[in-house]
């Protein structure tokens, strides 16, 4: 057992329930503006292995997320779309402007780490900006976070098969048990949600969502373990001990969080 994991999620829990339940919309915004940041400098640290990626660029998105509930709630869908081909364009203005110094490999880089940091962080902003969202946040987390947590635990204790090449000591055992343990948490914390929180949620669209929810982010761990693979480096870096760097933690959880958000509109 890896008591530094364990130890490390502990202490790092109640700072997030602490940020999600007492802080309003603008908090929540720069608090996740800051994970972006740490999550984009490790991101940026690891493919320079392979290209240029051009930080001022990748380091001003971050930036953006802080502002999603600033930004007048009839004008947010405009920007957001809008964002997209902006910084498409600023990507090939940046290689006109050095002459090709600055390559098209080097602008792919750059964009698909905005879209797999940024933007996907941003929909836990979104999240947590609905209707009820102190609320659904949760059944994100738990999808994200109790999948890992059991994954881990019952592939360590039933794991036999291997899943994939991508993580190695990831199990079938692991994975499927990962699922099952998430969607009974969601379950248990919908009970809770319904009796004492004014929801009025049903426990067979938890269950499917858990299910879904709980796959992609499974994906969202390989998608970060295939990076990180292709880079060489085991961690995205060392800062919380035990689980890696801050991208090695959330890589999940922002991977299903578009999902979520979309799932969660249908309540």
């Amino acid at each position: 057992m890896n008591v530094q994991r364990i130890t490390s999620g502990l202490l790092g829990f109640p700072l997030v329930l602490i940020i999600l339940l007492l802080g309003n919309k603008v908090v929540v915004d720069i608090a996740l503006s800051i994970i972006a940041l740490l999550s984009m400098s490790e991101y940026l640290n690891a493919v320079k292995k392979v290209a240029n990626p051009i930080k001022w660029i990748s380091y001003a998105s971050c930036f953006s997320i802080a502002l999603i509930h600033i930004v007048p709630e009839d004008a947010l869908n405009m920007v957001v779309t809008l964002s997209v081909p902006t910084i498409l364009i600023i990507l090939f203005a940046q290689v006109i402007a050095t002459d090709m110094k600055t390559t098209f490999k080097d602008i792919a880089y750059t964009f698909i780490g905005i879209f797999y940091v940024v933007f996907f962080i941003m929909f836990v902003a979104f999240i947590d900006g609905m209707p009820k969202g102190k609320v659904l946040i949760w059944y994100a987390i738990f999808a994200a976070w109790g999948t890992d947590i059991f994954a881990y635990f019952i592939g360590r204790k039933f794991g036999k098969h291997k899943f994939s090449k991508v993580s190695p000591k990831k199990t079938i055992e692991g994975c499927i048990g990962g699922t099952i343990g998430a969607v009974i948490l969601m379950l248990i914390y919908t009970y809770f949600a319904n009796n004492y929180w004014n929801m009025n949620i049903s426990y067979l669209f938890i269950t499917g969502i858990g299910i879904i929810l709980s796959l992609v982010g499974q994906i969202g761990d390989f998608a970060a373990s295939s990076i990180k693979r292709y880079v060489d480096i085991k961690d995205f870096s060392n800062l919380i001990p035990g689980h890696g760097g801050m991208l090695d933690r959330i890589d999940s959880l922002i991977f299903l969080a578009p999902f979520a958000y979309a799932l969660f509109t249908l309540l």
